[in-house]
């Protein structure tokens, strides 16, 4: 069963609806193909060009309906500019900031289910068509009754049990991986814990509240401030944040200087999450960001955030010092905190040639100092680098050393690097992490 927003009312049903993308894509390739035998080289290109842009179409399309965890995985498939061609980057990038919104009718009933009263009766101004649709919930402008600009962001409905369905069609998906220890259970857990915590308003309320205070001594990033008589588990009203997405930030061509100052910015307070903070935002896509002529910053939706329970300056000296070349105590400590201490030594241990080729491409020793990146030139990695870093991946699943602590530390890296890349920035990441580390205790 599916409702008018596109969400499956079932594992099966989602399922289906994945499964049927599958053989329409399939088939657009064969036809694509069939167009290559029959018709000349010289339009080789412009076929190519139309068939990945209609595919990426349909696929953005197809995941924005879906929404919860299909639409977040197009959003990580939209960031990852190394692989994918730009016309499928183009139309999974609408996935950033837009998705199917719901009828204004149903978005009232869930008001109203979450509230006890209509929109119109609880603001002196509220808007029926929502200026971003994400993957859980939609969000209209809204003035309060004390002239307040405000975001009201409705959940979907049944989006958990939405979610749920997902996480079903995952575990079953990877029931082989499991039981050849290659993705385990904690893993799913993990992935799990995440997705399902979005769904709690309540809790993200507490997120931005946090957040809110943690950044507070960085005056270029606000947080939006929470009304909780306004919150329940499924509407959340927060203070309006001005500001404009990335993609259309940039195309009013801000100078280089500018680009390179916000770029720092967003790389201080990335560094201030992680080392201050302990607490990250985990869905850094560009969707959640909101950028101002002057440079300063909006960053919104807090509902996947991850605690930090490792000591990451302590990481990074290992890192730079290559530490596991004194002892084998120093390998045993270092591949614990790496990947977990479940993960038997001897296993960990035959990572390390891989992740020392990995390492000598972007951290070598000697410059760890002064590390500047020009996160514009996206071929600062030649192929060599980028081939050593796909083997070292790969040989990660191959030995089961995947560590869930670091699912969504990883899925939270990708995307500041992403937003970085798109921006153009050259910054320098070690005199920013070293003046983070040096900033005032932080808060309880």
């Amino acid at each position: 069963m599916v409702n008018q927003n596109g969400q499956g009312g079932s594992a099966l049903g989602r399922g289906y609806r994945i499964g049927k993308l599958g053989v329409s894509l399939m088939g657009s390739y064969l036809g694509y193909q069939a167009q290559n035998l029959l018709l000349g080289k010289e339009s080789q290109p412009q076929r190519r060009a139309h068939f990945q842009q209609a595919a990426s179409r349909r696929v953005r399309d197809e995941l924005g309906a879906l929404k919860g965890p299909a639409m977040k995985f197009g959003q990580m498939l939209s960031m990852q500019t190394s692989f994918l061609p730009e016309e499928a980057l183009q139309e999974l990038a609408e996935l950033q900031m837009r998705a199917p919104a719901m009828h204004a009718t149903l978005a009232r009933a869930q008001f109203k289910s979450a509230l006890g009263k209509y929109p119109e009766e609880m603001f002196r101004e509220f808007d029926a068509e929502p200026f971003a649709a994400a993957s859980l919930g939609q969000v209209h402008r809204a003035i309060t009754f004390k002239g307040e600009k405000v975001a009201v962001k409705i959940q979907y409905p049944a989006i958990r049990s939405a979610i749920e369905n997902d996480l079903t069609l995952l575990r079953s998906a990877t029931l082989p991986t499991r039981l050849t220890g290659h993705v385990s259970t904690a893993v799913l857990d993990e992935i799990a814990r995440g997705l399902l915590e979005e769904t709690d308003y309540l809790h993200e309320a507490k997120n931005l509240e946090y957040f809110r205070a943690g950044l507070g001594g960085l005056p270029y990033i606000t947080v939006p401030r929470v009304y909780r008589e306004l919150t329940t588990e499924r509407v959340l009203t927060m203070s309006y944040v001005e500001g404009e997405s990335l993609s259309n930030w940039l195309k009013r061509n801000p100078a280089r200087d500018l680009r390179n100052l916000v770029g720092v910015r967003l790389c201080e307070a990335y560094e201030t999450q992680v080392q201050r903070l302990k607490v990250l935002h985990a869905d850094q896509h560009p969707g959640n960001y909101l950028f101002q002529p002057d440079g300063r910053i909006g960053l919104v939706d807090f509902g996947c955030v991850k605690r930090i329970t490792y000591d990451i300056v302590e990481l990074r000296r290992c890192y730079d010092q290559r530490s596991w070349r004194q002892s084998e105590a120093a390998a045993r400590y270092f591949l614990a905190m790496v990947y977990g201490k479940s993960v038997p030594y001897r296993r960990a241990r035959k990572i390390l040639p891989l992740l020392e080729q990995w390492l000598d491409t972007y951290r070598p020793i000697g410059r760890t100092a002064d590390i500047v990146i020009d996160f514009g030139n996206r071929s600062r990695l030649n192929p060599a680098a980028k081939e050593i870093k796909r083997q070292y991946q790969r040989q990660i699943l191959q030995d089961k050393l995947i560590d869930p602590e670091y699912v969504f530390v990883v899925r939270a890296d990708m995307g500041i690097n992403h937003l970085l890349s798109e921006l153009g920035a050259t910054v320098n990441v070690s005199e920013i992490a070293r003046r983070v580390s040096a900033m005032p205790a932080p808060l309880p």
